[in-house]
């Protein structure tokens, strides 16, 4: 990638200097696509990802493969890329069962899937909301007895497409429950790309006056309505240095119409780059995974940035 293709470094004020990318794309990403990629190219698409810098890539998710067909080979990419230097390779487990098989293989970093709604908790997990989290209890706390660093996810914090707008403080509720049970790290979901950014740092600002820390938060947004990097920015400017993106904007989301799914990574990193915020990422090199992952999908990727630099491949349409 030639020099004119890197933006120019304007620092802001009060901004981290170091953000951790949380990637995304090899598990939420391929988990909704409408058929099962291979799983030699999954553990190629996560062994590029390591190799453009990104050190948190998750990899799989350990959900019975009647849910999640698209990742029913957990057991047999894992193995794939958990030899890969200096990478954290988080999987996501629904319950006990999930985490003993991701413990069986060492796995070493997992994450749990909870809801800040009663709607999404009984659509996802058919469950009550209390009841979800009272599920993922002992998998957190057999796996911190186990020396486990746990993620919990928690999906809805900005709005649900059965219930609207979510108060804050019914979002604070199922934070302050998670991080009690023992998670290391919370990660707020914009599941339907609904958030502003003053709906971000007020929600930001909650959690810290309820003694969450925002060195224990990671935000995930998706780009609904083109809010997505809006929101990271005001939550970086509110103290938060992990974010969670989706190489070649792989994902979507299936509550919202015209949803385009999560925060590309590329996207985010030029902002962050540009804002001279160090991630290790060589933006190059990820583009050009991503450019091969989207020739292995059939279609071009919804990422503006990876169209931009990903020329000759993704010409734009006007050419």
């Amino acid at each position: 990638m030639s020099t004119d293709a890197l933006p120019m470094v304007v620092p802001a004020p009060n901004l981290p200097r170091r953000v951790r990318i949380h990637e995304v794309g090899a598990r939420d990403g391929l988990q909704n696509e409408k058929t099962a990629v291979p799983t030699e190219v999954k553990a190629e698409f996560v062994r590029r990802l390591a190799g453009a810098g990104l050190t948190t890539i998750e990899a799989t998710s350990f959900v019975h493969p009647k849910w999640v067909p698209q990742l029913a080979d957990a057991e047999q990419l894992f193995p794939l890329v958990s030899d890969l230097p200096g990478v954290a390779l988080p999987v996501l487990v629904p319950n006990r069962r999930g985490l003993d098989r991701a413990l069986a293989l060492g796995a070493r970093r997992i994450a749990v899937f909870a809801s800040a709604t009663e709607s999404f908790a009984k659509a996802n997990l058919n469950r009550t909301l209390d009841e979800s989290l009272a599920v993922f209890e002992p998998v957190v706390r057999h796996a911190k007895d186990e020396g486990v660093h746990v993620r919990g996810y928690v999906s809805m914090c900005f709005g649900d497409p059965w219930e609207g707008a979510v108060p804050l403080t019914q979002v604070a509720r199922v934070c302050t429950a998670l991080r009690d049970m023992g998670c290391d790290e919370l990660s707020l979901g914009d599941t339907i790309g609904v958030a502003t950014p003053g709906h971000v740092r007020a929600l930001l600002s909650l959690l810290d006056g309820e003694g969450v820390p925002v060195d224990a938060i990671g935000v995930h947004f998706h780009d609904t309505y083109g809010q997505a990097l809006a929101n990271t920015l005001a939550a970086l400017e509110s103290g938060v240095s992990t974010v969670d993106a989706s190489a070649g904007g792989l994902g979507g989301c299936p509550y919202a119409r015209s949803a385009t799914g999560n925060l590309a990574t590329e996207d985010l990193v030029w902002m962050l780059h540009g804002l001279g915020i160090e991630t290790g990422v060589d933006l190059g090199r990820l583009t050009a995974t991503s450019v091969w992952m989207a020739e292995q999908l059939g279609r071009p990727s919804p990422s503006r940035t990876v169209r931009a630099l990903g020329k000759p491949t993704q010409p734009h349409e006007d050419q």
